[in-house]
């Protein structure tokens, strides 16, 4: 009975950590995407220089969503 009830806390822990992970995220990538418009909007000439930097700090939020992704995967099937 207690492993049991352990087990689905360990779950619900991972699944609710998981769930956030997927929130914040996505709000900080759209944060990021209004942002880099705004710029590109305010200067089209340096559109180029903001859309790059934009993709690459989009790329390393969703590398750091992965890992965490993984870290609450691995706590609801272990």
């Amino acid at each position: 009975m207690a492993e049991s009830v352990v087990t689905g806390i360990g779950v619900l822990g991972g699944v609710i950590g998981a769930g956030l992970i997927v929130i914040g995220a996505a709000r900080g990538i759209g944060h990021l995407a209004s942002s880099a418009t705004e710029a590109i909007a305010r200067q089209p000439e340096a559109g180029n220089r903001i859309f790059t930097t934009m993709i690459i700090a989009a790329a390393l939020i969703e590398g750091v969503t992965l890992f965490a992704l993984i870290i609450c995967l691995m706590a609801v099937f272990r």
